[in-house]
């Protein structure tokens, strides 16, 4: 194991920087997720870690040496591709023991590695199929395993869920993280899938074009995000915003008053976003925000209501079920201690 240090590292391709300077330190032993939008250089950045991209500037450090000019295959790293990249002509046991054989190991160390990562994978019955006869997840855990028998410091996994259908994505987030509870090897993955992000990760890291945004904890992150775009990107469903000017005592956005936070209520004049998220709002039996039905959606546990304020589309998430249809008008309640604000300019959070 071992920890990574990435220091004011960037990436150009010739007049476009992709990368702006980042900076991340990875404890060892620690899980973290790289997460954002397409484009925003999370892969990127893996790839430049794994050393399959050159840096532009900066260094990157590994268990505390500098490996920028250090080859991938001496880098102490196992990486697991989207695509799994296993070869198509080679048994499981194959496979997953490949790098050993390039390394000339031992047979019977070679069979004691692959056999205890089968072990640890539920591969035990598959050693001697190939790729073809396989469903994605078990490729899936093959990958794994091959990374699992090379004992590197730090595994790097690049969008390893995105090719799975929803409930074996559900499935392989548990099995990863139990796997890494297990083997507390230090661990750099990247996602666009916050709900993925939220549910393994020690520490995320919130990328957006090129640069970081935040980096926290899950719950920090969902709890006191540093400005309107982690705000918006972590969390399913979404924080609502609603752009506004605080007016005695309210904010006046979308057609509507909104309560305001007490900390909050000196700045009349300024103009703000007001976020909450959807299970913070309820329905009010006895005024309100008011709100007209556009959709109703029934998850079994949740019901999530799709609704207009004012010209501005909102949701809310209910843990009980309720009869109203679409076109129906009804008032909101907002917990005022959950509301977030936002400076309307910068989008930086504001805070007491």
């Amino acid at each position: 194991m071992a920890s990574v240090s990435i220091e004011d590292v960037r990436k150009s391709y010739g007049a476009v920087e992709v990368i702006r300077g980042v900076s991340i330190d990875i404890a060892d032993g620690e899980f973290v997720i790289l997460v954002g939008p397409s484009g925003c250089g999370k892969s990127t950045l893996l790839r430049m870690v794994a050393g399959l991209e050159a840096i532009s500037g900066g260094s990157i450090r590994i268990a505390e040496r500098v490996v920028n000019d250090v080859a991938p295959k001496d880098r102490d790293i196992a990486m697991v591709f989207q695509n799994y990249a296993l070869y198509p002509h080679m048994t499981v046991r194959q496979n997953m023991g490949f790098s050993m054989r390039l390394r000339h190991a031992a047979s019977a160390e070679m069979e004691e590695k692959v056999g205890r990562a089968a072990r640890i994978l539920g591969l035990e019955k598959l050693l001697d199929r190939f790729p073809r006869e396989l469903s994605g997840g078990q490729r899936q855990r093959v990958a794994m395993g091959r990374a699992i028998v090379r004992d590197p410091a730090v595994f790097l996994l690049d969008e390893p869920l995105s090719n799975l259908d929803a409930k074996l994505r559900v499935q392989m987030r548990t099995e990863i993280r139990a796997l890494h509870q297990q083997l507390r090897t230090t661990t750099i993955y990247v996602t666009h899938d916050q709900v993925e992000a939220m549910t393994m990760a020690d520490k995320i890291v919130v990328m957006h074009d090129g640069i970081i945004e935040q980096i926290g904890t899950p719950l920090d992150l969902y709890d006191r995000p540093v400005n309107r775009f982690v705000a918006q990107f972590i969390g399913s469903p979404a924080m609502n915003v609603i752009d506004g000017r605080i007016e005695h005592g309210r904010v006046a956005g979308g057609g509507v008053a909104l309560p305001l936070p007490d900390f909050a209520r000196h700045w009349d004049g300024r103009d703000v976003s007001w976020g909450i998220r959807p299970e913070h709002l309820g329905i009010s039996q006895g005024g309100g925000i008011e709100a007209t039905v556009e959709v109703v959606e029934p998850t079994g546990a949740d019901t999530l209501l799709f609704v207009k304020v004012g010209d501005k589309p909102v949701v809310v998430t209910l843990r009980e079920r309720i009869g109203v249809r679409p076109g129906e008008h009804v008032q909101l309640s907002a917990d005022v201690d959950q509301v977030h604000l936002f400076d309307a300019a910068t989008g930086a959070r504001l805070s007491p």
